[in-house]
């Protein structure tokens, strides 16, 4: 293993890791209220030596913690929030929620915060031996439906930095290849005239009646997008529950994806041109307001080739018969393909980068790669088969075999990381192709109005 003189502050300190994701799985946060995380994660940074930064991009819970000075100036992203109506009793094989709880890891982001410390922690070691560059960890909240890193984006909190190197929980050890649709998520809200609807109708004006056919709009306007663009849609406002009433007021949410920003906008445009037309037949006003929007992702090969090597140089963890037992019981409540049927319980072997093909997912990551070069690894976490946002991912996340993944996260991050610094003509190589790529450069999808909604502090 190539490096393991740094790599191996990984092992020596793998307590402090595994401290951080056993406490953020055991304290989960959402959506711009991770107090406890930040505060945990940057603790344990500045006793450490790294200068840390806190309420980034005015973000309380977003921070940065640098080592070092010069270039190259590399980077590491870190997500550590959870998700809202999940409970689940951890490292159990069966469905059990936790009285008093309503919120969870089902996204591994307590693993993700830990084995990124970890290779923070790895490079430290490297920049104190060589001297060579800096390094900067990136505390991302709200990567559940906040979009964190957008406003981070949006603030230049990631330039500067020439490289970029992330992971995220899985069950596959594999290079990210696939790419990431671009998407804007809007609020429009219908405003009508109320009136008894068996008495007076024709006072009324309705405003369901109005969203309503917006979503029919919507729903003809399928047949004409792009293969690779979608349209979801959530009522979140019907007027009230009474049915002899015309309704005065409703809302509806929006998320409009496509393969790229333009392809967004001119999407966008259209929805837009429906709801005003639902408006114009209902005689009733609407109005839209942009909460949210991700960019599409910029994949870099130069990073993919080199993150593939440090991923194919580090021994995969090793699961013991008791984690092959749990994993056996865990996959008999899943569904799996028939090709999940023919693999070991656990990932055995890392997978060689797979040819990009269409996704039909978002991620604010996105955004961090129109600003630098970036990659982003699969790590196997979990049992083949596992879905995310599970009870079953939320289970294994505080699991024994988990955290060895983590660790080996950790080192695959760290590895790709001391490549970079030990080639420069690998940085600079990234840097020519992100410049191909990006055209005309970062434009934030998010209206400067928009703000994220932050979570007042209870602790």
């Amino acid at each position: 293993m190539q490096f393991e003189k740094y790599l191996n502050v990984i092992d020596e300190k793998q307590d402090i890791f595994c401290h951080i994701s056993d406490s953020l799985w055991d304290n989960p946060e959402t959506c711009f209220g991770e107090y406890f995380a930040a505060d945990l994660i940057t603790g344990i940074l500045e006793e450490n030596g790294f200068t840390v930064t806190r309420n980034v991009a005015d973000i309380p819970t977003a921070f940065t913690a640098t080592y070092g000075t010069g270039s190259p100036s590399l980077g590491i992203l870190a997500e550590y929030d959870g998700l809202e109506g999940m409970s689940q009793v951890g490292a159990s094989a069966e469905k059990e929620s936790i009285p008093g709880k309503d919120k969870s890891h089902g996204c591994g982001h307590n693993l993700f915060a830990g084995g990124s410390v970890a290779a923070a922690f790895a490079v430290k070691r490297y920049i104190e031996e060589t001297g060579k560059g800096s390094i900067t960890l990136f505390g991302c909240p709200a990567e559940e439906n906040g979009g964190g890193k957008v406003f981070m984006a949006r603030a230049g909190v990631f330039n500067g930095i020439e490289s970029i190197v992330s992971w995220h929980p899985e069950k596959m050890y594999m290079v990210r290849t696939r790419p990431a649709l671009a998407n804007v998520k809007v609020d429009y809200t219908f405003e009508g005239i109320a009136a008894h609807a068996g008495a007076n109708p024709d006072k009324g004006r309705s405003a369901l009646d109005a969203l309503e056919l917006m979503n029919v709009g919507a729903n003809f306007l399928r047949e004409h997008m792009d293969l690779t663009s979608r349209l979801h849609y959530a009522i979140l406002d019907t007027g009230g529950s009474a049915p002899n009433m015309v309704q005065s007021h409703a809302k509806v949410r929006y998320m409009i994806r496509a393969v790229d920003v333009s392809s967004v906008k001119d999407l966008h445009e259209r929805v837009n041109r429906i709801a005003q037309g639902a408006a114009l037949m209902t005689d009733t006003e609407v109005s839209a307001k942009v909460i949210g929007a991700y960019a599409n992702l910029i994949t870099i090969p130069t990073l993919q080739a080199t993150a593939n090597e440090a991923m194919h140089d580090i021994p995969l963890p090793v699961p013991t018969e008791e984690e092959m037992a749990f994993g056996r019981t865990l996959q008999k409540t899943m569904t799996l393909t028939k090709e999940e049927e023919k693999q070991s319980i656990f990932p055995t072997e890392v997978l060689d980068p797979a040819p990009p093909v269409a996704h039909g997912g978002s991620t604010d990551t996105a955004d961090v790669s129109w600003n630098c070069p970036t990659v982003q690894m699969h790590i196997g976490n979990w049992v083949v088969g596992t879905p995310g946002h599970s009870w079953q991912s939320a289970s294994q996340s505080r699991g024994t075999y988990a955290k060895k993944a983590m660790l080996y996260a950790g080192k695959a991050v760290a590895g790709t990381l001391i490549r970079l610094f030990e080639n420069p003509e690998l940085v600079e190589q990234a840097k020519k192709e992100h410049k191909e790529k990006i055209g005309d450069g970062y434009v934030c999808g998010l209206p400067e109005e928009t703000k994220p909604i932050i979570q007042p502090r209870t602790n």
